[in-house]
């Protein structure tokens, strides 16, 4: 359960996602936004992007710190030192956070994990890049096959790059759309990467007795909105 303005939700019974518009007056406004996320990203009913509107990433190792918060562990940076750009706007990153199973589905596929990494501009607009990932045991890395990185449980704080999260494959979808967690305000501007990653399952254990088995919000309607592909 979480507590919001003094407001609890959580994913379950009469403060789950079907009750969130019902919990306060900002989380009714918040689901008025037409274009509610998640959805089922397909591939055959994509546009493709111009090479002039792709995604930039200027990640760099940083400090972050470790929290429980909303049902799910939160990196949140010391600084606003990584950032990406785009169309010219610099996003700069804000909170890493993920969702159990992934929130997002991808040509019929629901994976078992997938990390936000929730960007904000000067101007105060969001972006959020989402990344699903498969669990598997891996001896030497956190996902994919990026560096070794010494992580500090004890003391929560943290230091890693964070293009660590990010696939070898840099193909993506791009769509309009809200918040997952309450109030569920939009527009945000959401960049999903199309390749599935691998998660060291160990990695994840570190948090599984702070979370609930499930804090996924389900599939919204797409409501004839324009999905974007950059290959």
């Amino acid at each position: 359960m979480h507590q919001n303005l003094e407001v609890y939700w959580d994913y379950s019974g009469k403060t789950g996602p079907e009750y969130w518009h019902l919990l306060c007056d900002r989380f009714k406004k918040g689901a008025n936004f037409a274009y509610q996320s998640p959805i089922h990203l397909k591939k055959q009913e994509t546009i493709a992007i111009p090479a002039s509107e792709k995604v930039q990433f200027f990640y760099q190792k940083q400090k972050f710190t470790e929290k429980e918060f909303k049902n799910t562990i939160h990196f949140v940076p010391f600084d606003q030192l990584s950032h990406l750009v785009y169309q010219g706007e610099k996003y700069f990153l804000t909170d890493i956070h993920f969702h159990m199973p992934s929130e997002h589905v991808l040509d019929e596929i629901q994976a078992p994990l997938e990390f936000h990494l929730v960007h904000t501009s000067k101007k105060q607009v969001n972006l959020v890049v989402g990344i699903l990932f498969e669990t598997v045991f891996m001896s030497n890395h956190i996902c994919h096959d990026h560096g070794d990185e010494i992580w500090d449980f004890d003391h929560h704080i943290q230091w890693f790059n964070p293009d660590i999260f990010l696939p070898n494959q840099k193909s993506y979808y791009h769509y309009v759309g809200s918040l997952t967690t309450p109030p569920t305000v939009g527009p945000i501007q959401w960049f999903v990467f199309d390749e599935v990653g691998q998660m060291n399952s160990e990695f994840i254990k570190m948090f599984k007795n702070e979370l609930l088995l499930k804090n996924n919000r389900p599939l919204q309607k797409r409501k004839g909105r324009l999905i974007y592909y950059h290959e």
